[in-house]
């Protein structure tokens, strides 16, 4: 059996901690066995984790104590670097590539670098320090990973895109895990109390990046045009307090429920009538793929790249549109019915993926 270490996972089960879920579910676990580094205190998924036969290992967060990480960091690396074949690093940006650093210390071969975002999600600070980073990326990692060319000419340099161990690996999901369930939509929107209701959701952590004073704005012009709306927000993120207060200003809070992190998404889909991501940016949305494996209508920004367009009743709208705009688009997306799902076998179909995810992983 051959050992990979796993960085890219934290408390929050969002886009990237999928991901990596999505593709340790399905992997050959006879053949291949992830382990997983964290700097959070505990991580998503711990539990599935452990009982598919992965070790879970934590250090201090660098932000948090930059010396004792280093210190935490050089002993594991020290005392397991010699069991790895590969080391796989999940990230939105380049501000921290110690890990990488590490990894080539101690002697662990293959060091995968996988690029998850499109944009700048940190200050100025992380931002240079991207550009940093990015210059020297080719001394530390041998392998340039990218969930979608988008996200790649923002994270990585032409050098790296023409080095002939850069791959596109889409964030591949089971599309079979939410495929349309009449009896899950009736039990979820009863227990959401919402059955009556015309319900718009939206799936993403409470970032600047996924927009969602903005997402408020143009529920505000839905729930006036009718009092049959209701919005769903699953996630957790450090701006909740702050969209929480904007949702009590306006007077909507009858109309938004908060559900937080969950780990039921894929039944909450089934709930909803649309879904809608008005991200600034994204390196491709999963999310937009689970709610297009769930045949909902969905209404993207912009941000997100056209490529996680799949079925047909996707719309991608302007985030210089105005919310009245969006919410009339919203409205004429509704009930835009999807006969075939045309994830099932699509590049996004975990079942399609993970014989060429397991090669790229394991091969030189």
């Amino acid at each position: 059996m051959k050992k990979v270490l796993v960085f890219g996972m934290t408390d929050n089960p969002g886009g990237i901690e999928s991901v990596i879920m999505n593709y340790y579910r399905q992997i050959d676990r006879d053949e291949i066995q992830f382990d997983f580094l964290s700097n959070s205190p505990f991580i998503a998924y711990e539990e599935e984790i452990k009982a598919l036969g992965g070790k879970i290992y934590f250090v201090t967060s660098r932000k948090k104590n930059y010396f004792k990480f280093e210190k935490e960091l050089n002993a594991f690396m020290r005392q397991h670097a010699a069991e790895y074949e590969a080391i796989w690093v999940n990230v939105c940006m380049l501000s921290n590539i110690d890990y990488l650093i590490a990894a080539k210390k101690y002697g662990i071969p293959k060091r995968i670098i996988h690029c998850h975002n499109s944009s700048n999600d940190g200050g100025k600070i992380k931002y240079y320090v991207h550009q940093y980073n990015k210059k020297r990326l080719g001394k530390y990692a041998t392998h340039f990973w990218s969930c979608s060319e988008t996200a790649s000419s923002w994270f990585f340099d032409q050098r790296v895109m023409q080095n002939p161990n850069y791959k596109v690996i889409v964030n591949a999901i089971d599309v079979k895990k939410y495929e349309k369930n009449e009896e899950v939509r009736n039990q979820y929107r009863k227990e959401l109390h919402v059955q009556n209701k015309i319900v718009i959701g939206h799936v993403g952590r409470f970032h600047f990046q996924k927009n969602h004073a903005f997402l408020i704005k143009v529920f505000e012009c839905l729930s006036e045009r009718n009092e049959k709306y209701h919005l769903l927000l699953v996630g957790q993120g450090q701006l909740e307090p702050e969209i929480r207060e904007l949702v009590k200003r306006e007077g909507l809070e009858s109309k938004v429920t908060f559900l937080g992190a969950r780990g039921d998404v894929d039944k909450i889909y089934q709930a909803m009538d649309l879904f809608i991501l008005p991200s600034q940016f994204e390196g491709l949305g999963v999310v937009a793929l689970e709610a297009q494996a769930a045949l909902l209508p969905c209404v993207l920004s912009g941000g997100v790249p056209e490529i996680a367009r799949v079925n047909e009743n996707v719309v991608f709208v302007p985030l210089k549109d105005s919310p009245e705009q969006w919410a009339d688009t919203v409205e004429k997306m509704l009930g835009k019915i999807q006969v075939a799902n045309k994830m099932i076998g699509s590049e996004y179909d975990i079942s399609t993926q993970v014989e060429n995810f397991e090669k790229e992983l394991m091969g030189k």
